[in-house]
C-alpha cells in the first residue's frame, strides 16, 4: 500500500512538471506571437498598460508556470529539478522557434541543444551504489 501511494505521488509530481513545461513554453510562444511587449504610461494621474490579447494570454501562462514552479521546487531536490526543467525548456524553445516562427538554427544552437540533452541524460543515469 505504501508503494502505491509513493507511485501515485511520483505520478502527480511528473504531471505537475509537465504542466509547468507546457505553461512555460506556451507563455513564451504566445508572448512572441502576440508581438507586443506592452506599453506602460502615466497620464493625468492614470496608469495605462496596453498589451495585445495574445501577449496577455502568454503573460498569464508564464505567471502560472512561475507559481507552479514554486510548488515543484518544494517537491524535488533543487539541484535536480532546476537544471532538468531549464534544459528541457531551452531545447523545446529552440524547436518551437524553428517550427512555429521559422527561425534559423545555428550550428552553435544545435551543438548547445545536443550538449543540454546529453547533460539531461547523464543526470538521469542511475549508477549502482557500492558499499
Amino acid at each position: 500500500m505504501e508503494t502505491t501511494k509513493k507511485r501515485r505521488n511520483l505520478k502527480m509530481q511528473i504531471i505537475l512538471v509537465l504542466i509547468y513545461l507546457v505553461l512555460t513554453l506556451s507563455g513564451l510562444i504566445l508572448m512572441k506571437f502576440g508581438g507586443n511587449p506592452g506599453s506602460f504610461s502615466m497620464a493625468d494621474g492614470n496608469i495605462n498598460f496596453g498589451i495585445s490579447p495574445i501577449s496577455l494570454i502568454g503573460f498569464i501562462c508564464y505567471i502560472c508556470s512561475f507559481l507552479l514552479f514554486t510548488r515543484i521546487v518544494v517537491l524535488f531536490d533543487l539541484s535536480y529539478i532546476m537544471p532538468l526543467t531549464t534544459g528541457i525548456v531551452q531545447v523545446l524553445t529552440l524547436v518551437a522557434s524553428k517550427v512555429i516562427f521559422k527561425e534559423n538554427f545555428s550550428t552553435q544552437g544545435i551543438i548547445g541543444a545536443s550538449i543540454v540533452i546529453i547533460g539531461i541524460l547523464i543526470m538521469n543515469i542511475k549508477l549502482p551504489v557500492k558499499g
